[in-house]
This record gives structure tokens, C-alpha cells and sequence, in this order.
């Protein structure tokens, strides 16, 4: 199990990355391991992190906190949590997303569950669950001096947007305590497009600063406490209307961690935690405002989680079982002050401060058939209650909708089944599965949210139904020679009562420039496919050939393309590594998108193609990295930027790690 491994990891002071299914993915940001990771090493943004998984892409609405979707779908549809914990951004434009409060020198890896198939701690998951895994010092299995004290420090320069990153932390191990923490600072400058075109308000500033410490109570006990704190200032956002003046994270957590021994029981843990979010709009800094704003949000959130896990067989066939029970509650509030020239200022609640209570409990069992075969099962059930704390947002969304309570309850759940046979040259997986979400908080009480994508304000249903969706999916793996491999994966959700944005032309937009008003509703039903097919060729030692190609299509209930769905994407990449050199040249583009989502404000992608090269040289305790994205200076974007805000020109970055 999964579970027990990092647990008996962090017990013993070892560092592992694993997954429990080979539809898994992981991207590992710590040094020190092997797997997939960014050519810019820990320097790299956790965004540039995520461009390595399959199955992700990337929302752009600056050069800051991309918002991550998987499958072709958005936050609503993932679950993204920090070390197991639960965290809601506290912006209604969607500009934080979990993700960006976290920094590659705190991260030991990246891990994607696709689809329904999700982590103990998922809540809400059709499209899938990412968890972002700290890296932790462990505790030392043997005491040993030159293993006591570890210290690394980074710094990084990219040319285009004079971008300067700068971070350092350090660790102490003993068999009995174990402390690791660090800052890590980046600036950037606006940036330029191909051709230099400069793309103002996309400049940011973003401190953050860790500390993870464990404690051994006895040889299978250990207490391990977590604090973060990030804060992000001065972001632009040129795809939307306003910028972030300040985006403030707090995240603490502390957890309790027991192996067993002739049980079995394997290993128990259980986690409280807390954070806090601040998020601060600004549009003091944009030309010819015609209404100032300001446009803060919060978000508060404490739960727990307790896992337990077992190994046992049972009719002579293999199983590991793990439990879980989890907890959260979440308070999210958003108002907005305009200040008209020469009037009384005017005041409107947009997130009506929602506390939300929900409670879970998954089971997943992994159950060895043969040698060669095994099948996953896991579920989830979930209990939701919400309550609208502000009486005067209350009262607002109760004039489109009379009769609606103050209070409301859900509940939600998953199942998913997945077999894997696996022989010598090949692997092959199938799995299905159902689950469903309840609407955000967005979706069933936002108040006159300005969409900047197709130029609508949005208003909350709370009378949205529960959407859910069967999954199923597919991976073939051939190994067609010893040097050369060959995979497909697919997979197809079927939705039922698809929550999506609908026209009310009854009601006047508030937004200066907005084109109406939609209001949140279900549609009967909608589909999203996708499939990827990918090689991988080593003729000779060293040398490396990968290539991998995508396609994705969604449909409403009236046959129309959904919005933010990939055209073809095709990927390709020839690295060559000998000694402490590394050499990797990459192409990578999409087609034409025409088959977008029209009739929801989404409007054509060109086609673009795009050149990086990159190398790295390692020496004793130091690396270095450099390289050039965007070769050929393309002026270009894709259909996940925002507005069709451009992507980055030419960019030459250079930089260097020590590790001691």
C-alpha cells in the first residue's frame, strides 16, 4: 500500500515517490530522484511542474497562479489538496488557485489521480485529484554526521521579463527530530510576446517561507508539524479587468503517525490542519477605470483526516485495504465596493460568506488475483452542509430566487473499478467508474461575477442539482522492442445535469462593457473524450526519442462544443545525456482549434508550433541549467490563455543549484 511505504519512509528518514495505479502520474520537483521533471530543476515554477503530467493543461490569465485543469476540466470538477489537506482559493475570478501557494523548494513531488480514481481525501473529483507532497527532512534510520545537516540553495535569470528567482533552505536529521525550512523568492517585470511585443500588468512578486519538523515519540510513533507561509504582491493579470494588490496564505497542519508490528494493521496517521487566505483585487493601477473597485475575498479553512491500512489475505488472494474518514469546514466570503466619480459609494456581497461542513468516509482495496493481474476498487461517500453566514447576500440572491433557505445539505459520493494485467512486453488497464459533485459556492451563490472570457456577469443557482458523471478508461502499453515503447490511453465521461453558465435575458448586466447576464444552471447532459498516444525510442545509451500526440472533444446536450477543450496537441523531444552533460531539444504545438465552444463565448486558436533547447552540467554539489524557450520568437496563444493573451517571446534562462 501506498500509504504504508511513505509512512514507513518518513519513520525511517527515506525519501520515496510512488504511486498506488499505473494510470497514476507523478512529476518530481525535489533533486535527488528519478522520474518526470522540469529541465529548469527546482527553479521552475509548480506551473512549469504540471506542464510534465499527462492529462494537464494550464489556464492562463497572466504569467502567475495558472489554474490547473485535467481531462479538459476546470477546479470545479478537480479535487487539489497540499499533503492530504483541503484548501479553497479565496478569489470568486479564480486568479489563486491551491497550487500557487506552495514553492518547487517545499515540494518533494507532484501526484495525478485521473478521473474518479482519486486520492482518500478527494472530494468532488470527476475530472481528477492533484496532491502536492511536501519534501520533509525524515528522521535518520542510522545516525550519521554527514548526513545530519543538509543546506541548498537556488537562484535562477530568465531575460524575458528580467525574471530573477532566488531560494534557500536547509534541514536538520537526528534518529529522534527532524526540521527542514527555507524561503524562496521570484520577480518578474511584464514580459514580451513574440516579436517583442510588450504585454503590460503581467508583472508579480511572491515570496514564500517553510518549515516542516518531526518528532519520534517511540521506534513507531512520530508527531510532524507543517507551517506555510506565502504571499504574493503587485500580480498582474492583463487577461482580466484587475490585478492583485496582495494573495496571503497561512497553512498549518500538525499530524500523528504509527506503524504496527505482527498486526495486520500496517499503519495509522491522522492530520488536523488550518489556513487562512487573503485575496486583495486591485485596479489602481489600470488607465481609465471608469468605476474604481475594491474586491477582497477570504477563505477559512480547518478539517482533519485519519487513514488506516491493512495488509491481508483473504481466500488466498492478496489485499490491501486502506480507510479513511475526513473532515473540513470552510468559510468563503467576497464583497465589492465601487466608487463612482461624484457619488455615494455602492456595495454588493458576491460570495455571501458560505460555511461549508463536509464529512467523508473511502475505502480502497488493491487485491493481487495473480502474478500478473490485479484490480483497484475504491469509494466515497460524503455529507455536505452549507449555510450563508451574511445576511444582506442572503437577502440579494433571494430576490431571483424567492422562496430559496439559508441553509442546505448534499450528498455526494464515488466508485471506481480498474483492472491491470501485466506481462513481460505489455500492460493493459480498463477501469470505470460513477461519481458525482455538488454545485461550488461560485455556482450556487455567486452574486454578479464578471466573466472577462465571454464578457457575461454570473449569478448562482441555489437550486443547482448535483452533477455526476461515469467514467470510463483505457491504457495499452506495448513494449514492441527493448528500446522502444509504445502506449494509447483514453477515457469518455458521460455527465448527467451538467452545471454550466445559461443566458437570462431578463436581467441588465451591472458590469461597465459586460454583453448580459447568465445564471448557473443543469443541463441534461454533455460529454468530454480524450485519448493520447505516445512513444518512446533509446537506440543507443544515452540517447532518448519521445513523442506523444492528443485529442479531445465535448459536447453539450444540444450537440454544441463545450468551451476550454483541447485541440490536437502533439509533443515531441530528443534528449541525449552522458556523464554530468545533458542535452534535450523539444517541439510542441497544437493545431487549429475549430471545433470551439461558439455558442459559449469562445472564439478561434490558430495553429502554433514552437523550439526549446536545453542543457545541464552537474559537478560535485552544483548544477547548472540553461536554455531558450520559444527559439524562433513565435507570437502566439493558446486556447487555454485567457482572452487569447499571448504566451511568452523568446526567453533564454540560466540557473544554479548548490547542495551541501
Amino acid at each position: 500500500m501506498i500509504g504504508v511505504i511513505l509512512l514507513s519512509a518518513i519513520l525511517l528518514g527515506d525519501t520515496l515517490t510512488t504511486s498506488s495505479q499505473n494510470l497514476d502520474e507523478v512529476v518530481v520537483v525535489s533533486r535527488g530522484q528519478g522520474g518526470k521533471r522540469s529541465t529548469k530543476g527546482q527553479v521552475a515554477t509548480i506551473d512549469e511542474h504540471l506542464q510534465e503530467l499527462n492529462h494537464v493543461e494550464l489556464v492562463r490569465r497572466g504569467s502567475y497562479a495558472w489554474e490547473p485543469m485535467v481531462n479538459n476540466m476546470q477546479t470545479e470538477r478537480l479535487s487539489t489538496t497540499i499533503d492530504g489537506m483541503k484548501i479553497f482559493y479565496a478569489c470568486t475570478d479564480k486568479m489563486d488557485p491551491v497550487t500557487s501557494y506552495v514553492e518547487s523548494s517545499n515540494l518533494q513531488s507532484i501526484t495525478l489521480n485521473s478521473g474518479l480514481n482519486g486520492n482518500p481525501q478527494a472530494t468532488g473529483n470527476i475530472g481528477g485529484a492533484l496532491d502536492l507532497k511536501l519534501r520533509k527532512a525524515g528522521f535518520l534510520h542510522h545516525l550519521d554526521s554527514r548526513d545530519i545537516y543538509k543546506f541548498n540553495a537556488n537562484t535562477g535569470y530568465e531575460t524575458n521579463g528580467h525574471v530573477q528567482v532566488y531560494g534557500a533552505d536547509g534541514a536538520y536529521s537526528s534518529k529522534q527530530f527532524y526540521v527542514n525550512g527555507g524561503a524562496f523568492y521570484r520577480h518578474a517585470d511584464n514580459y514580451k510576446a513574440g516579436g517583442s511585443r510588450k504585454v503590460d500588468f503581467s508583472q508579480f512578486q511572491k515570496v514564500n517561507a517553510f518549515v516542516n519538523s518531526g518528532y519520534r515519540l517511540a521506534p513507531n510513533d512520530a508527531l510532524e508539524g507543517t507551517f506555510i507561509y506565502d504571499r504574493a504582491t503587485d500580480v498582474g493579470y492583463p487577461a482580466l479587468n484587475m490585478d492583485v494588490a496582495k494573495a496571503e496564505a497561512f497553512i498549518t497542519s500538525l499530524a500523528y503517525k504509527h506503524l504496527f508490528e505482527n498486526s495486520i494493521w500496517e499503519s495509522w496517521e491522522t492530520k488536523g490542519y488550518y489556513n487562512h487566505i487573503t485575496h486583495i483585487m486591485d485596479d489602481t493601477t489600470r488607465p481609465d477605470v471608469q468605476i474604481h473597485m475594491d474586491m477582497p475575498g477570504k477563505s477559512w479553512t480547518s478539517g482533519f483526516y485519519s487513514t488506516l491500512t491493512s495488509q491481508f489475505t483473504w481466500l488466498r488472494v492478496p489485499n490491501g485495504v486502506s480507510l479513511n474518514i475526513d473532515g473540513y469546514y470552510n468559510r468563503l466570503f467576497a464583497d465589492m465596493t465601487m466608487y463612482p466619480g461624484g457619488a455615494a459609494p455602492m456595495y454588493m456581497v458576491t460570495w455571501p460568506d458560505v460555511g461549508t461542513l463536509n464529512m467523508g468516509a473511502a475505502i480502497t482495496d488493491d487485491i493481487r488475483l495473480t502474478d500478473h493481474s490485479t484490480v483497484h476498487l475504491s469509494g466515497k461517500l460524503s455529507w455536505q452542509h452549507q449555510r450563508l453566514n451574511n445576511e444582506e447576500g442572503y437577502k440579494a440572491l433571494r430576490v431571483f430566487f424567492p422562496g430559496m433557505h439559508q441553509q442546505y445539505h448534499q450528498t455526494t459520493g464515488r466508485i471506481a473499478a480498474n483492472y491491470q494485467l501485466s506481462t513481460v512486453n505489455h500492460q493493459f488497464n480498463i477501469g470505470a467508474g460513477w461519481g458525482s459533485r455538488a454545485p461550488t459556492v461560485t455556482e450556487a451563490y455567486g452574486y454578479y461575477l464578471n466573466n472577462t472570457f465571454d464578457q457575461y456577469d454570473y449569478i448562482g443557482n441555489p437550486r443547482l442539482k448535483n452533477e455526476s458523471a461515469i467514467e470510463l478508461n483505457t491504457n495499452f502499453n506495448f513494449t514492441i522492442l527493448p528500446s522502444f515503447n509504445f502506449s494509447i490511453d483514453a477515457n469518455a465521461f458521460f455527465f448527467s445535469n451538467y452545471i454550466i453558465g445559461q443566458f437570462e435575458n431578463r436581467l441588465s448586466a451591472m458590469t461597465v462593457g459586460a454583453e448580459g447576464v447568465k445564471v448557473y444552471g443543469n443541463i441534461s447532459h454533455a460529454t468530454i473524450a480524450n485519448t493520447t498516444l505516445s512513444a518512446e525510442w533509446r537506440p543507443v545509451k544515452g540517447l532518448r526519442w519521445q513523442a506523444k500526440g492528443s485529442y479531445s472533444t465535448g459536447r453539450d446536450d444540444e450537440g454544441d462544443y463545450l468551451p476550454l477543450i483541447s485541440p490536437f496537441s502533439y509533443q515531441t523531444r530528443l534528449s541525449y545525456a552522458t556523464g554530468s552533460l545533458a542535452f534535450q531539444a523539444e517541439v510542441k504545438g497544437n493545431a487549429l482549434q475549430s471545433n470551439y465552444g461558439e455558442k459559449y463565448g469562445e472564439t478561434k486558436t490558430n495553429a502554433w508550433t514552437v523550439v526549446g533547447l536545453s542543457g545541464s552540467y552537474a559537478w560535485s554539489h552544483i548544477v547548472l541549467r540553461a536554455g531558450v524557450e520559444n527559439l524562433f520568437d513565435r507570437y502566439y496563444s493558446t486556447y487555454a490563455d485567457w482572452c487569447h493573451i499571448p504566451q511568452k517571446g523568446r526567453n533564454i534562462y540560466v540557473n544554479l543549484s548548490f547542495e551541501l
